[in-house]
């Protein structure tokens, strides 16, 4: 039975509880109002408060139980941050005065900082507009949209330019916050999309093999410095990951003890870099990085364009590239004297080791100008990663093209090769391919090679 204190107490509870079921009539819950149609299994009904004296004390207390708690619960769920995210906190950044000031900085035809935009962005505005307007119509998230509540996003330009700040000066993601007006997710969600978007829209252009009027040009640039048949200089780069899984850091641990992802490029005088192989583990040299290197694949399957040169009475056809003691005696390869004895073999030396610093000019170039390839590595992935580098390598291209180094060549695609299509003629044999495969690693021609760049450039120049 219920004493008389528990009467007493129950009396104000069935009143409120009574007004309350008044009010929640048309309501579709037949249970304590107080609760969602969720809590039914667990709580007491109405009809189970109302007919209490049926019940015993320790109902009564289990009840009152179950209400605190639950009280408490819901109590702790209101004081936290609402949002389309639980637990996420809504930041009032004036995104729309932050691109004002962008803009008036930098993009209006009075801005502020006209006279250092080259300075802090590393290229041109015509340049930098370029890339902004190809990338805002390839990928529609750098369009500005308007939200559901009628305010405007961020634009192309803030996001571009947080994009730039991250990969040229190599800073965090959150440190853009303060000017652009975009946050560290953010950051990081558009620097993912802008580097694929520009591998998408500039890579084929600015990231290709040679065409048949970059052959002519780099073979009369090779012939200019005494060098003929010379197709440019090759070597790799390590890029430190800072935040290499940790099941992969022996894997990725090579001679700087430390992760590292290998890049293996080709690059000409111009500082242009026209093949690129990124992604093997920092554990592998240069041999075992030359091995996956795909850029002898076209001239093992003959569709290599032809390459024609004389030197020192003998003919050859096939370019090479200035590299150095570590790979392997190629014909391909033209390589220093470790201990030159004699005039002649110190002066090709000393010549072959000035021209083969193309290639560590250019590394050191785009390092310089992508900050973000020079310091360590903080992303987890190793497809973000490739992107990144890519996409450096696709844009420091376009600057070189942009100012001129390349003295007005021709890059709108107009000297490519002809559009593929399917041949119906005698294709190369099984025994041609290994014969060409064969010429390529061929240790005579390499030693007659180098003996005859040692005559030709004491001839030019010793004498």
């Amino acid at each position: 039975m219920v004493s008389i204190a528990g009467r007493r107490f129950l009396k104000p509870i069935k009143a409120s509880l009574d007004a309350i079921s008044h009010r929640y009539s048309s309501s579709s819950h037949s249970a304590y109002p107080f609760y969602g149609r969720t809590h039914l299994k667990n709580f007491y009904t109405r009809e189970d408060i109302l007919h209490y004296d049926e019940n015993s004390d320790d109902e009564w207390d289990m009840l009152l139980a179950e209400t605190k708690r639950e009280e408490e619960s819901r109590s702790k769920r209101r004081n936290k941050h609402r949002g389309s995210v639980p637990g996420h906190r809504i930041i009032r950044r004036g995104r729309v005065e932050g691109h004002e000031r962008l803009y008036d900085d930098y993009f209006a035809p009075n801005c502020v900082y006209d006279a250092f935009f080259r300075r802090r962005f590393l290229m041109g505005r015509p340049l930098f507009l370029r890339i902004v307007n190809g990338v805002e119509q390839y990928d529609p998230y750098f369009v500005q949209t308007i939200d559901a509540i009628g305010n405007l996003g961020l634009s192309s330009l803030q996001k571009v330019t947080a994009d730039f700040r991250i990969l040229t000066y190599g800073t965090l993601a959150d440190s853009v916050d303060e000017y652009v007006r975009i946050g560290e997710s953010t950051a990081i969600e558009s620097l993912r999309r802008f580097v694929q978007a520009v591998i998408a829209v500039f890579g084929d252009e600015y990231l290709r093999p040679p065409n048949n009027n970059d052959i002519a040009r780099l073979l009369a640039i090779g012939e200019q410095r005494g060098f003929p048949g010379m197709l440019g200089s090759i070597d790799c780069m390590h890029w430190k990951w800072k935040n290499c899984p940790t099941a992969w850091q022996g894997m990725y641990a090579g001679h700087c003890h430390e992760p590292t992802i290998i890049l293996e490029a080709v690059a000409s005088q111009d500082l242009w870099i026209w093949h690129a192989f990124f992604g093997l583990p920092g554990s592998l040299n240069d041999i075992n990085v030359l091995e996956r290197f795909p850029v002898f694949a076209t001239l093992t399957e003959g569709r290599a364009p032809p390459i024609n040169y004389r030197i020192n009475g003998h003919d050859y056809t096939m370019g090479y590239y200035l590299a150095d003691g570590i790979y392997p005696n190629w014909s391909t390869f033209v390589k220093t004297i470790p201990c030159p004895q004699g005039l002649k073999r110190k002066h090709y030396a000393a010549a072959q080791e000035s021209i083969r610093k193309d290639v560590e000019r250019a590394f050191g170039v785009l390092q310089a100008r992508f900050a973000i390839v020079r310091g360590p590595a903080r992303f987890w992935d190793e497809e973000t990663l490739a992107y990144i580098m890519k996409a450096c390598i696709i844009m420091h291209n376009m600057i070189i093209e942009d100012e001129g180094a390349t003295n007005d060549n021709d890059f709108d695609g107009s000297g490519e090769n002809p559009i593929v299509q399917v041949s119906h003629v005698h294709t190369p044999e099984f025994v041609d391919f290994i014969q060409t495969h064969h010429q390529i690693r061929s240790n005579a021609s390499h030693s007659q090679l180098q003996s005859d760049l040692i005559e030709h450039l004491w001839q030019r120049y010793g004498q």
